[in-house]
Parts: structure tokens; C-alpha cells; sequence
């Protein structure tokens, strides 16, 4: 169909009115939107596995929609994707790529590039200058072989070559990285920092290629002068910008800072605006427009608000929707087809290896002059050699510039491609470290007092979602503090971020540099710019305290492995989690806020791999409601703590041991006796994988000597009666419904915190509860009737597994009388050979 595009129309009057909405601009738009969208989405699900950078699959998207695949259909390609369409679905795709440079700019932060030192900047010339050497070689060699190479300017088109072959893309990098758990080790910050240097440079020597090359048309005859002019001009626009919008951008974010009201409207309409006018202006000089919007978010004042508030207005929708649309259409253009035959082949993979060879061997030789490990050199060159995102910018201004024919360009997409593919599974492979959890020591509060060391440190590790967490967290951990003269505890306090695909990969590697996993930093004052560090930073200063900061950025899924590790490398006894729902009390009464289903998650696989024990408290105001006066007229927390019997409940009475020692902490140890047995009428617990683990207790599988059980149980209780029986108070219980006392307990406003275990080995009558529908699982019944929303506890609650290889394998349960139990046997039926004995 032959089409007139100075008459084509922006919308259709309707299918009821014999218009078909694709032969008009917008509905067309919305069609190949929609179906970008779409592939590219798909693409990224499938390769998520692979741990592969979104990028990747809207590249391989564009392929596929273009002619490379799905475009042989010369029907479906002149209806879908038009010649005539193809400047509107690129202008509006570069309306995505100029804000997202803008983003970049926004996020780049001068001052820490300056700061990240000579290893840093050796590197990074290193990784930008032998390739830039090498793509100038392969220049050569394109330009006598690919047909039509020899018609573009000489100078262009060496340039094109060695900035496409020497680029790092940043931002693609700091995803990796923090995908693979790198991104704050030595060698994560050093390729960060180096990466920096590198897009600094990529940016300045792109805008040398632009402004040499010009329209690309007749390069040999045009007058040198032009290119000095349009290079003095770049020159001249980024020291105003620098010297006079920079300061005017720093008046306008302290306008805009928390002191103040809000951010106002008006000035991220007008900073909008400044991208759009800062593109137009270096477009006028005759250097991409992009570079302006690049130079104008180098301007704006990194960390205030102001700036998080222009990442969170135009991020998402940046780069959710229009910047796909731009690599897609990159792989619109991309026709393999055109590479034919086996020199075009043979020249691809000279240039893919020259690329790789020049990037990784480069950065490994320098890395290696530094004294670096042979295996975080290597690793660290295969890490610089990510291409993807800033490479494609420069091969469609290549293309768009007429410097890369269509050969060409399709050779260097696919070398992209593969560079950037290739960086994820070549580090898995060869930095060990990135694995995952390794193989640990076992530990748990009872080693410490089997010791009994005065001089044993106590290692905590105390996660947090947000500043709403650090009160109770606080009060919880300074409650445990044992007040022996040369006892010390150490506390480390890890701010749990979630990882997602909108996370603004830039910001998140400064706030990680600063206090990010597995690095810990000292304390310095303003480097932890929030309320998280400020209060642990004060908690510090008591004196028997060690605070240490951390932040684990993971996706949710992988968020356990962050913190297995930590309390395994630092050799930590007790993991303290924040429940994910939270209890506040508002004007209006109590109030629950559930900070999401996925960190409940997190919370389950950190209970089910952890190297020690793990704490879950379950807060509902703890440390920040009334107390009762202790000694010395100061406030008492007042503690209760219910042992049934089992692991988990003698662990828990090992920390009522120690918070007994604070004298502002008042603890009661309740013990729950059960009456006295009748024959016959056992409680037996058994297998059940098919129940639902959501909504069903589990429990260990592992074989259990109940005399045995029962005797350390007793000792337990002895033990700690004849140590702090001065100091706590103790109580038993015997009653026939256990839920009841339980809920009086939680109800009253006798305490503000109940410590009970998790029971995986239950006490007959804990089994007595094993088919109770549950709403919190992984909290054992008890905890989960303390923390129920609907019974109305008013105490905090605190739920601990002790940690014990031999019991880490849990399972449904079904309940079954003994009587039931002897009929079967003697009817011939048996429990299936597979299956463990039972519980109780």
C-alpha cells in the first residue's frame, strides 16, 4: 500500500465509519506500544533465571519484531510497522531517551567520581583507551571489507568505532551487580567507580564523534571549522550550565527541601522544561540532543529532595514505557539478514572478541598493577566489558548520523548483545562469592552461657524495613544487654531495601557505598543521612554497645541469602526480623499496617536457612508506651515469657536469663504443666505434606527421645531458677485450655512484651492446637495466637526458633488420638516407611 505521509492523520474516525485505526498515527502508536510492551515483558520473565539486565530483552524484542523475524511477513511489517511510522515511534522513543539521560545526569554524582581515587581512574582509562585502540584496528579492517564503509569521513568513522567498542553502560552495571550481590564488595565498588570515570568520558567523546561527523554526508570535504565551532560551542554550553544554571538549580532544591512545605509544583514543571530546552540547545549546536539533557541533570543537587522527587515524577513512566520503545526500535532496525556469508560473520566475531579482549585485558592488567587478586581482576574486567544500555545510544546516532550502514549496525547491535549476555553467568562462574550462602558454624544464646565467659560478646543482627521499626527494635535489643562489667555486645543493624525494577540503580549504589552489604562502615557523622542511623548512632553511645550499619538491596526473593551471610560472616547468635505487620495507635484508634506480603517471605526463608537463631518480634508498641517504675525510679519493661517445653522455648528462657540481668527489666517466666496423663489419651502427630503450609503448622520431622527432652527441660528451668530466681519471677500454669490462659496473658496490660518459642517440637498440649487453621505459620501456634489481629493482645510479642541442623526439616502435621493409633496397628496398617516416627 503506497502512502502519502504528508497526508497522514493523528486519529481515525472509527471503525463504524469504514476507517481502519492502523493506517492512522495515534491508534497505529498505541498497536506497536502495546505490542513492545508486550514481547519485551514476556522476553524479560523467560531470561530472569539467567539473571539477565531487562535490556536485553527489549533488544531481542526489537529483533524479533523487526525484519530479522517476525518481519519476513512483508504483509504483517507493512501493516504493523510502516515505513511511514517509523519517525513517529522513534520521536516519541526519544523523548524517553532524553529524559532518561536526564535521570543519569540527575544521578551522577561529580564529587564521588572526583573521590573514587587513582585505582579507580587507572582502571578506567585503562578500560576505555586499549579498546578505543583496538575498535580504531577493526575500523581499519570494516572499512576495506563491509561495502560502502569507505564512503563515510575517515576521522567519524574511526571515532564511532573506538567509542562503541570502549563504553561501560553504568546503569546496566549497577543492576548486575546488585543482582549478584557485588554491588558493595571490593570489587563491586571498584567497578562502580570505574564505570563512573568511563561514562564521563564515553559522553565527552561521543559528543567529539557528533561533532565531527555532522550530517555524516560528505565528511572529507567539509571544513574543519565547523567541527572546531560546533565542539567550542559544546565546550561553551557545559561551563554555563555548570557556572550559572548549577547554582540557580541549588537555590531552587533548598526551596524544595523537607524544611519547607512541599516541593512545588511550579519548579519540577520548570526542571522539565530545562531537560526539553537544555536538548534543543545542544541539538542547535550539532551535538545530540541528548547530551544537553545529560549536561542540565549534572546540575541539580544530588540526595535532597528535590531530586528524589524528579526520580519518582518521571522514572517509571521513563523507563517503564518510552524507553523500551527506544531499544525496541533499535532492534526494528537491526536485520541479521544482512549479515551474509562467512566474512560478515567472520567479522562479527572479530568484533565481539576485539571488544571483549581489548576491555577485559586492559582492566586486568591495570587491576593487577594495583595489586589486586588475579580472580577480582579478571572479574572485574568482565564486569566493565557490560555494554548493553549506552552502547545502543551510540550505534542508532552512528546509524542516524549515516556513519554505520545496515550491515554494520547489525553486526555491532549483536556484539551488544553478547558482551552484555555473556557478564552475569562468566561472573557466577569465576567470583566464588557471588554464590550465595555458604557452609557455617551453627550457633544459638545457649553456646554463650555453656561457656560462661564474662568476656564472650553477644552478636546480634537486628533487620529493619524503615524508621518505624528502630523504637522497639532499641528497647528489644537494649533489654537483652547483660549488665556484666566486661560483658560487650555487638550489634549489627541491617536496613532491608527492596531490589525492584524501578529502583533508581544510580542512587541506589550511593546509599549502598556508603553502608551497603557485606561492607561495614564506622559511624561517621551525616554519612547515614536518615533516622534509622541517627537513633542506633545515639543507642551506640552507651558505652557496652558496638553499633555497625548495613543495607542489604535485593530483590525479596533473594533478600535471605543477604542475610544469611552476614550473620554467618560476623558469626552473630540471634537474627532479630521485624514481623510484617505493625501495630500503631492514631486518633482514630489501633491501626495495623502491613508492609506486604513479600517480606513476610523473606521472613520464612530467613527462619528455614538461617545460621543461628532468629528472633520474629511481632511489634505492637514495644519501648513506646507507659511503663511501670523499676529500680531507681527509672522505667521497667516487663517482660513474660511462656515455656511449654522443646528447643525453642528453652531458648527463649536463655534470653529471659539475660534480660533479667537489666535492672530495668522485669521478667516473669510462666510454665505451663499439663494434668496429668491419661492412658490412652496421647495426642500423636504425624506427617501430612499434602496440608497447606500457608494455613497449617509445621513441625520438625527429625526423630525425638521425649525423656530426653523432658529432662532438659527440667534442667532448663532449674538452671535458671537458681541463677536469677532473685531477679525474675516464676509461675506455673496447669489448665485444660491453654488458649485461653495464653490469650489472658497477651490481653492483660500486665506486660509489655510476651517471649514465647516456636514450638517445632511441641508439648502435649501445644499438639492439642496442631489442626487449628493458622493465620501467621511460621510464628508455631502460639506466637500465632499472640499475633493474630483479630483477639486482642496488647503486648508485643517476640517468637524464637533455636537454631539446630537436626530440626531445620519441617512439615504439616495431621492429629491423631492414641487409641486411633493402637486400633490401626492391630488392624495390620502402618504410617508409610518413608515417613519419620511420630511426634508425640
Amino acid at each position: 500500500m503506497t502512502v502519502n505521509i504528508t497526508g497522514i492523520k493523528a486519529s481515525s474516525n472509527g471503525a463504524w465509519q469504514g476507517d481502519n485505526p492502523i493506517d492512522f498515527a495515534f491508534p497505529l502508536l498505541i498497536v506497536q506500544t502495546t505490542l513492545i510492551l508486550f514481547v519485551s515483558r514476556s522476553l524479560a520473565f523467560l531470561l530472569k533465571p539467567l539473571r539477565q539486565p531487562k535490556v536485553i530483552a527489549e533488544i531481542v524484542g526489537g529483533i524479533l519484531l523487526g525484519p530479522s523475524a517476525f518481519g519476513r511477513n512483508k504483509h504483517y511489517l507493512q501493516r504493523i510497522f510502516p515505513s511511514w511510522s517509523t519517525p513517529i515511534l522513534e520521536s516519541v522513543a526519544s523523548i524517553g531517551l532524553l529524559f532518561f539521560l536526564f535521570l543519569v545526569g540527575l544521578e551522577l554524582d561529580l564529587n564521588s567520581v572526583r573521590r573514587s581515587g587513582r585505582h579507580a581512574f587507572g582502571i578506567a582509562a585503562a578500560g576505555i583507551s586499549l579498546p578505543f585502540i583496538c575498535g580504531i584496528g577493526v575500523a581499519f579492517i570494516l572499512r576495506s571489507t563491509v561495502d560502502g564503509a569507505d564512503k563515510v569521513g575517515f576521522g567519524q568513522f574511526l571515532v564511532f568505532m573506538g567509542v562503541a567498542l570502549s563504553i561501560t553502560a553504568f546503569p546496566v552495571l549497577a543492576r548486575i551487580l546488585a543482582e549478584l550481590k557485588l554491588l558493595t564488595t571490593p570489587v563491586g565498588e571498584t567497578a562502580m567507580a570505574a564505570a563512573a570515570f568511563n561514562d564521563v568520558a564515553a559522553w565527552i567523546l561521543l559528543a567529539l564523534a557528533v561533532a565531527l561527523t555532522g550530517d555524516g554526508s560528505g565528511g572529507a570535504h567539509k571544513s574543519p571549522l565547523i567541527s572546531l565551532w560546533v565542539l567550542c560551542s559544546g565546550v561553551a554550553f557545559v561551563v554555563f550550565m555548570l557556572v550559572v544554571i548549577r547554582p540557580a538549580m541549588k537555590w531552587v532544591a533548598r526551596r524544595c527541601s523537607s524544611e519547607h512545605d512541599s516541593v512545588g509544583e511550579a519548579y519540577i514543571c520548570l526542571t522539565l522544561a530545562g531537560v526539553m530546552v537544555s536538548g534543543f540547545m545542544t541539538d542547535l549546536i550539532g551535538i545530540h540532543s541528548i547530551f544537553g539533557a545529560f549536561v542540565f541533570g549534572l546540575t541539580i543537587p544530588k540526595g535532597g529532595d528535590f531530586a528524589e522527587r524528579l526520580i519518582e515524577r518521571i522514572e517509571d513512566f521513563v523507563s517503564g514505557l518510552l524507553l523500551p520503545l527506544y531499544f525496541a526500535s533499535s532492534g526494528l532496525k537491526t536485520d541479521v539478514a544482512k549479515i551474509q556469508g562467512a566474512e560478515a560473520w567472520g567479522l562479527l566475531a572479530l568484533v565481539t572478541t576485539t571488544a571483549c579482549a581489548g576491555k577485559i585485558f586492559g582492566t586486568f592488567a591495570v587491576a593487577m598493577m594495583f595489586m589486586m587478586p588475579a580472580r577480582d581482576s579478571i572479574t572485574l574486567g568482565v564486569l566493565m566489558n557490560t555494554k548493553g544500555l549506552v552502547e545502543l545510544i551510540v550505534l542508532n546516532i552512528g546509524r542516524e548520523k549515516k556513519v554505520l550502514n545496515d550491515e554494520m549496525f547489525a553486526i555491532l547491535v549483536l556484539m551488544a548483545l553478547f558482551t552484555t549476555f555473556i557478564t552475569t553467568p562468566t561472573v557466577m562462574a569465576i567470583y566464588k562469592p557471588a554464590r550465595g550462602i555458604r557452609g557455617a558454624t551453627r550457633r544459638k544464646l545457649r553456646d554463650l552461657s555453656a561457656n560462661d565467659n564474662p568476656k564472650d560478646v553477644l552478636r546480634m543482627l537486628a533487620c529493619v524495613h524503615g524508621p518505624g521499626n528502630v523504637p522497639s527494635l532499641i528497647s528489644l535489643i537494649e533489654s537483652s544487654r547483660s549488665m556484666k562489667k566486661k560483658s560487650l555486645l555487638k550489634l549489627y543493624i541491617m536496613h532491608l531495601v527492596e531490589l525492584t525494577e524501578r529502583s533508581s540503580s544510580i542512587i541506589m549504589v550511593q546509599r549502598a557505598r556508603k553502608n551497603g552489604f557485606p561492607l561495614f562502615n564506622r559511624f561517621h557523622r551525616g554519612e547515614w543521612h536518615d533516622r534509622v542511623a541517627g537513633a542506633f548512632q545515639a543507642y551506640s553511645q552507651l558505652g557496652r554497645v558496638s553499633v555497625r550499619p548495613t543495607t542489604a538491596i535485593s530483590p525479596l526473593a533473594t533478600m535471605h541469602e543477604d542475610i544469611c551471610h552476614v550473620a554467618e560472616d560476623k558469626r552473630v547468635a540471634m537474627i532479630v526480623l521485624p514481623f510484617h505487620k505493625r501495630w500503631r495507635v492514631e486518633s482514630e484508634g489501633e491501626m495495623v499496617e502491613n508492609v506486604g506480603h513479600g517480606w513476610r517471605g523473606v521472613n520464612q526463608r530467613v527462619l528455614k536457612h538461617a545460621p543461628c537463631s532468629v528472633a520474629v518480634l511481632v511489634d505492637r508498641g514495644f519501648g513506646t508506651g507507659a511503663q511501670t517504675p523499676g529500680p531507681n525510679g527509672t522505667p521497667a519493661q516487663r517482660v513474660c515469657v511462656l515455656f511449654f517445653g522443646g528447643p525453642d522455648d528453652r531458648e527463649a528462657l536463655e534470653l529471659a536469663g539475660r534480660m533479667a540481668e537489666h535492672p530495668a527489666v522485669h521478667v516473669t517466666v510462666a510454665r505451663f504443666i499439663e494434668k496429668e496423663r491419661i492412658e490412652g489419651s496421647e495426642i500423636v502427630l504425624q506427617p501430612s505434606p499434602s496440608k497447606c503450609r500457608e494455613k497449617s503448622y509445621s513441625f520438625s520431622i527429625a526423630n525425638m527421645n521425649l525423656q530426653r527432652e523432658e529432662e532438659l527441660d527440667e534442667a532448663a528451668v532449674a538452671e535458671f531458677r537458681g541463677r536469677w530466681n532473685d531477679l525474675a519471677e516464676y509461675q506455673e500454669k496447669v489448665g485444660s485450655n491453654i488458649v485461653d490462659e495464653v490469650l489472658k496473658i497477651g490481653r492483660s496490660h500486665e506486660y509489655d512484651l510476651v517471649v514465647v518459642g516456636k514450638g517445632r517440637f511441641p508439648s502435649t498440649p501445644v499438639a492439642q492446637l496442631a489442626d487449628r487453621q493458622a493465620e501467621h505459620a511460621e510464628l508455631g501456634p502460639i506466637g500465632d495466637i499472640l499475633a493474630s489481629t483479630n483477639n486482642g493482645i496488647r503486648s508485643s510479642v517476640l517468637v524464637i526458633q533455636q537454631h539446630d541442623l537436626a530440626n531445620a526439616e519441617e512439615t504439616p502435621v495431621i492429629k491423631v488420638a492414641q487409641d486411633d493409633l493402637d486400633k490401626s496397628s492391630r488392624e495390620g496398617s502402618s504410617t508409610s516407611p518413608d515417613l519419620p516416627n511420630d511426634f508425640v
